[in-house]
């Protein structure tokens, strides 16, 4: 009779890093064989690369420049995948009261272009006309037969808030349908973690200081959770002596200010990912209010003073 072997043998996390979606994803799996984590990982980035055709703006043949070309035209059939996707972030937009908006794809990129060679702000009457077509309210979806249409002509889609964490989740199914018990699938800060680390602990995370990139401001355990950053440290410019971040306020046009950086913590990283714009576009007092009111939603925040807030049901080591 063979020996029961007692001896269990080390579990490793197997980490790749590489450019999918235009941002630099990290996959790492729990896990004591190399070849095993190495064809898991093969199988999630598949799996994220699927849905980058799909919804990339960077190919006519996309789903998501399909719906665009057809602005105002005609409805487009796309997969029940993709209606889904629409429809939850219509969804948000309505909880964010349209601080989250997927038809922001018409903000013309000659207006921000946060690089150094922008020296002035634009106009407001120019701002407000770019933003005249962003309106969830005029996505028209047809459930009966999975199509989607733009209502005005130059509307625009695009999944930048909210495609990278729904790959994050996906990537995540895909290995845990494979045997994958703990890991992490990190897109760009958007990330998913599930099981614990190798050591038996959980999963631990670093909030960046906003002023000290690679300093962090606080840890928080988010094994089996999602964590999403946005943070004005990341893309921004300084015009006479203000800086002025990414995040553009749909209604308006510019740049919103007030906020360093908002971290949502939920279970799904898609949401995660659709929820930190919002936050960080409403404000502190607002943003906070309505993740109170939200279950399995936290999120912390850190303002332009380097005040530090909190929603009500968070733990945040110093």
């Amino acid at each position: 009779m063979p020996a029961i072997e007692s001896i269990k043998k080390a579990t490793t996390a197997y980490k790749r890093v590489l450019k999918l979606m235009g941002n630099r994803f990290e996959i790492s799996v729990v896990g004591d064989n190399q070849d095993w984590a190495d064809s898991c990982i093969d199988m999630a980035v598949a799996e994220i690369s699927r849905i980058e055709k799909l919804l990339t703006t960077f190919s006519d043949d996309s789903q998501t420049n399909q719906i665009n070309a057809a602005a105002g035209i005609r409805p487009v059939k796309v997969d029940l995948e993709v209606y889904q996707l629409i429809e939850r972030s219509l969804k948000i937009s309505e909880l964010t009261q349209g601080a989250f908006d997927i038809t922001y794809g018409s903000i013309d990129k000659s207006l921000w272009n946060f690089d150094v060679n922008m020296k002035s702000l634009p106009a407001a009457e120019t701002a407000r006309e770019t933003v005249r077509l962003i309106n969830y309210r005029n996505v028209i979806m047809d459930a009966e037969n999975t199509t989607v249409m733009l209502k005005e002509k130059g509307m625009r889609i695009g999944f930048g808030g909210i495609g990278k964490g729904y790959a994050a989740d996906r990537a995540k199914a895909v290995l845990q349908q494979n045997g994958v018990s703990s890991g992490i699938v990190n897109a760009a800060g958007d990330l998913i973690t599930w099981g614990m680390q190798p050591n038996g602990n959980p999963w631990t995370i670093a909030i960046a200081d906003p002023d000290k990139r690679m300093t962090p401001f606080s840890t928080l355990n988010i094994s089996n959770m999602a964590i999403a950053t946005s943070g004005n440290y990341e893309k921004f410019v300084i015009i006479n002596g203000k800086k002025y971040s990414h995040t553009i306020d749909p209604k308006t046009g510019f740049p919103v200010s007030g906020i360093k950086s908002v971290s949502i913590i939920c279970p799904s990283a898609e949401f995660a990912d659709a929820m930190a714009t919002p936050v960080t576009v409403m404000g502190v007092h607002v943003g906070l209010n309505l993740v109170n009111q939200l279950q399995q939603l936290a999120c912390v925040i850190i303002d332009d003073d380097n005040q530090l807030y909190t929603s009500k049901n968070i733990n945040i080591k110093n």
